[in-house]
């Protein structure tokens, strides 16, 4: 089923995804060399907690992953590119981390990730990756509309990451949003413009671009979530949740200030 939001939705939805990104921003301000993955857990919970606001995570146990997740924020560093369990880890100097966070507010859910570099070592081949998939996600809400069809979203996309030299895996990709975190329609990072459902007003997606550098192979971690390229390279991920509107598209993902 494919949810389309009224105009009262909407503007809870705009609530919603200011406090995912004003959450994320703040993760990623706080988290130095040594922070533990732990620790940005807790601070995600408070935060949530702070705002009256419900976690989309904490008890969700879909087919691919290993019982309930059973934290606030996936915190997926170097090679860990999905569904990063938060663990007893320190963060080090030049570490790629990526943070994605989905919350629900007033009955509304917004999802949103972030790929930054810790500390003062900032490898080019990571920030180019990482650059990567923010220019994919920029160009994939471009090529979103009230006219536009799925398949303009993920050849945008697709086109972005190739030319940057990446592969991309089809296994994971974005997805609508609304009155639960995952729905119709699946948004591939790949594929043909002009084809697949025509978008309309009031429909919310999950647009999110993610690569691995040398690899479109991916590997399960033993905790049984965590997704890791297959070869240990880096990776990186971008993800904005958007509406399509009357006239365009709004980003309902960016920080209040």
């Amino acid at each position: 089923m494919i949810e389309i939001l009224n105009a009262d939705e909407l503007a809870r939805a705009r609530r919603t995804g200011r406090l995912v990104a004003d959450i994320l921003h703040t993760a990623k301000a706080r988290a130095k060399v040594g922070t533990n993955l732990l620790e940005i857990d807790a601070w995600t919970r408070q935060m949530i907690e702070a705002a009256g606001a419900e976690s989309c995570y904490v008890d969700y146990a879909p087919s691919f992953g290993r019982g309930p997740f059973g934290h606030y924020i996936c915190t997926s560093v170097n090679d860990a590119v999905l569904h990063g369990l938060p663990h007893d880890h320190a963060l080090a100097d030049g570490d790629l981390l990526t943070l994605d966070l989905a919350v629900k507010l007033d009955g509304i859910a917004a999802d949103s990730a972030i790929s930054f570099i810790v500390g003062d070592t900032q490898p080019a081949d990571s920030l180019a990756l990482i650059d990567a998939t923010r220019d994919a996600l920029a160009a994939g809400i471009a090529a979103a509309g009230p006219r536009a069809r799925l398949g303009d979203i993920s050849h945008a996309v697709g086109t972005v990451l190739h030319g940057a030299g990446y592969s991309i895996n089809g296994d994971f990709g974005g997805h609508g949003i609304g009155s639960t975190m995952h729905q119709d329609p699946h948004v591939p990072n790949d594929g043909r413009r002009g084809r697949g459902y025509r978008l309309k007003p009031g429909l919310l997606l999950a647009i999110e671009p993610w690569v691995m550098a040398d690899t479109d192979e991916l590997l399960i971690d033993d905790d049984g979530w965590t997704l890791r390229s297959a070869t240990g390279c880096r990776t990186a991920h971008s993800e904005h949740t958007v509406a399509i509107t009357e006239d365009g598209v709004e980003i309902l993902t960016l920080p209040s200030t």
